[in-house]
């Protein structure tokens, strides 16, 4: 094999970008969409997707009969292979017998080494997450990963955890009702960040991590305990970690990071708190060790995950519900100034609103839940999302053990162009 100069491969890339920096604009709008597999009445839910360097899309989510309190829940994954065009049998990426694993992550690194990090839920409370990744060069084959690494996440946030939680927790205090209730849950949350297992345990993914300047990993992370966020660090690929300060709020969770043409990066949030329901924002500028108080968007938000990515091109795309109730909506929006506006939006799922004559009993049994996507930005320039599909309880058919086939996950295929031309 003749070795590429560094200046032939710099050309090659930059051409890359340059179709990429176009594509989604010129091109004329597309959407395909299908499920992954078919509907079960097993638990799908909280899927990832990432492009292998040889084309092909891999898929994780997590399976079983439930969430954290099911001991029988694993991470399975399938394969949409670059050669085949099909998607395989879902195949088993990670199982701690006799404990649920949940709520799986991906990434390749610049290596070119696929990583899996999910929770492992030692006592059937979110609470009680265990952080741990997989590592494999051998991935781009039919089947599971081959895995050569496999080590626990240690978050080990120190005693600056307890003094930025106090001082957010003062600042956010002017800005809400302080009912009994609420100086309760404030005490409360003083209280278990001074409690060194409280502030180690209970940390969890759902956004993809996010590779700063082909060095640095940043691993979002969130806790129900104290329903806010926090990043893991390494700058040696795994081989010692640390922690951001928290990005303290009243349910701010689930964190996906883009990172703006001036370096900043931002965290978007599930919104896990009171109304008004809307998706909340932090900004670091200082490479994700520090992060600014949380505030809400305008972004609407039902306590639901939401992903946000940078296009080749410098756009923004958000796939999130755009509603403040219910998860029947999922839509994916377009920026073109870096958040500040949103001025395009398509819907990949969206059910029709109920006659006004309909009951609430029967205005949910028409609606579905499509929920939790990621999405990617292909090589093509293309966007690849997956997400929960969850059909209308009033669609729902039973095997013959009366169990409801109703969940899978589904894969979604389009381009800018398709959320431009709107519906």
């Amino acid at each position: 094999m003749n070795a590429r100069s560094p200046l032939v491969i710099a050309l090659g890339l930059l051409a890359t970008l340059g179709v990429m920096a176009h594509v989604g604009i010129d091109d004329a709008p597309m959407l395909t969409s299908e499920l992954i597999f078919p509907l079960e009445h097993w638990h799908n839910h909280a899927s990832m997707i990432v492009e292998a360097p040889n084309g092909d899309l891999l898929v994780c989510w997590y399976h079983g009969s439930g969430e954290r309190t099911e001991d029988d829940v694993v991470i399975r994954g399938a394969r949409l292979g670059k050669r085949t065009g099909k998607w395989s049998e879902p195949f088993l990426m990670a199982d701690t017998p006799g404990y649920p694993d949940t709520n799986p992550t991906m990434f390749i690194d610049p290596r070119q080494r696929l990583w899996l990090l999910w929770p492992t839920i030692l006592a059937n409370e979110w609470e009680t997450a265990l952080m741990k990744y997989k590592v494999s060069s051998d991935y781009q084959r039919e089947g599971p990963p081959r895995w050569e690494t496999s080590e626990v996440l240690h978050v080990t946030p120190g005693d600056e955890f307890k003094t930025t939680v106090d001082r957010e927790l003062d600042t956010l205090s002017g800005t809400v009702v302080m009912d009994d209730r609420r100086k309760e849950s404030i005490a409360e949350l003083r209280k278990n960040a001074g409690n060194k297992l409280a502030r180690r345990l209970g940390w969890m993914t759902r956004a993809h991590p996010y590779v700063l300047d082909g060095r640095r990993l940043i691993v979002p992370l969130y806790s129900d305990l104290f329903s806010f966020s926090l990043m893991a660090i390494t700058d040696d690929w795994g081989a010692t970690w640390k922690t951001s300060t928290p990005l303290v709020g009243f349910g701010n969770i689930q964190p996906s990071l883009v990172k703006k043409k001036d370096g900043t990066l931002v965290a978007y949030m599930r919104d896990n708190g009171p109304a008004p329901k809307r998706l909340h924002v932090s900004e670091s500028r200082d490479r994700g060790e520090t992060w600014s108080t949380d505030r809400d968007s305008s972004l609407p938000n039902p306590g639901a995950g939401a992903e946000v990515i940078a296009l080749a091109n410098g756009h923004w795309v958000l796939v999130y519900n755009d509603l403040e109730n219910g998860r029947y909506s999922l839509a994916a929006s377009l920026s073109e100034d870096e958040g500040a506006t949103w001025p395009w939006t398509r819907h990949l799922e969206r059910d029709s609103p109920s006659p006004q004559a309909a009951s609430a009993e029967q205005v949910q049994q028409n609606r579905g839940e499509y929920h939790y996507p990621s999405i990617i930005q292909a090589r093509d320039g293309s966007l690849q999302v997956t997400y929960s599909y969850f059909i209308p309880p009033a669609q729902v058919q039973k095997d013959a053990q009366g169990r409801q086939i109703r969940k899978a996950i589904k894969h979604a295929h389009f381009n800018e162009a398709w959320i431009r031309a709107r519906s």
